[in-house]
């Protein structure tokens, strides 16, 4: 299936590993280009490079903090001159919090998280819109995860912060729906990505057992039978951002194996 991606330009945070890595290499190989944004220049480059190997799209690197938010808009103006125009789909994609509860934590705790995991997404999102909204096209897609719906105790500020966002976007897919702009979020479950593996070391620390017997446990509350992969992930986000997805917007896409119980 063509998605109708050719020659579109992304911006991809968390463009370095993990799941945006993954949407860069799935949106380059529908001959999308992406601009990669996260802290590391040095590895941003490395998977530019591989990106460009690819193609038949190509990328380009914007490297940022996702807590320096007069940074983060730079990062984009030179994204937009390396790409050659304005943004036509961003990814937000933070990186999440360590494993927490909610009680008692300091406010500086809330604050530093909320600066990076959703004022970032506030600021890029509105830096990017009016480009979108002149042009008539624009797709915004959020990475939180299934504790959107179903809490995770030990993952309280991730739990609470990545819920803002769901609710943000929800409420901004209202206001920009008539101008061909959809806004998306995806709620990755167990996903094969450097963050699990660090989530599952600090459960098997906390319980006693070694890592791989706490992953094996997990995956026994997927009904898929297996943990999800990465390129799952990037194949559903180049779907939502072609425009054969015109009509999805305001959603919660769930990318979990069937992991969430609820409706």
């Amino acid at each position: 299936m063509d998605l109708q991606l050719t020659g579109r330009r992304a911006l991809i945070c968390g463009g370095s590993s993990g799941l945006g890595q993954a949407v860069a290499k799935a949106l380059v190989a529908e001959g999308a280009h992406v601009a990669l944004l996260s802290r590391d220049a040095v590895k941003l480059q490395a998977v530019a490079d591989e990106l460009n190997a690819m193609g038949p799209g190509k990328a380009v690197i914007a490297p940022a903090d996702l807590a320096d938010h007069e940074g983060l808009l730079a990062a984009v103006d030179v994204a937009e001159a390396a790409l050659g125009g304005p943004i036509q789909i961003l990814l937000n994609n933070t990186g999440g919090p360590p494993p927490s509860g909610v009680n008692g934590l300091e406010p500086s705790v809330w604050r530093d998280h909320f600066e990076s995991m959703v004022l970032s997404v506030f600021r890029l999102t509105d830096r990017v819109l009016p480009g979108m909204r002149a042009m008539g096209w624009g797709r915004i897609l959020n990475v939180a995860s299934i504790t959107v719906i179903e809490p995770v105790g030990t993952l309280g500020v991730s739990n609470t912060l990545r819920a803002s966002v769901a609710a943000w976007a929800k409420t901004l897919a209202g206001e920009v729906a008539a101008n061909g702009v959809t806004v998306n979020t995806l709620l990755p479950g167990r996903i094969d990505t450097p963050r699990i593996e660090r989530l599952d070391a600090a459960r098997a620390a906390a319980t006693g057992v070694e890592p791989a017997e706490a992953r094996a446990e997990s995956v026994k509350s997927i009904p898929a039978g297996r943990i999800g992969t990465t390129e799952e992930f990037g194949a559903v986000v180049a779907f939502l951002t072609s425009p054969l997805a015109g009509y999805v917007t305001g959603s919660l896409i769930r990318v979990d194996g069937g992991a969430v119980k609820a409706v």
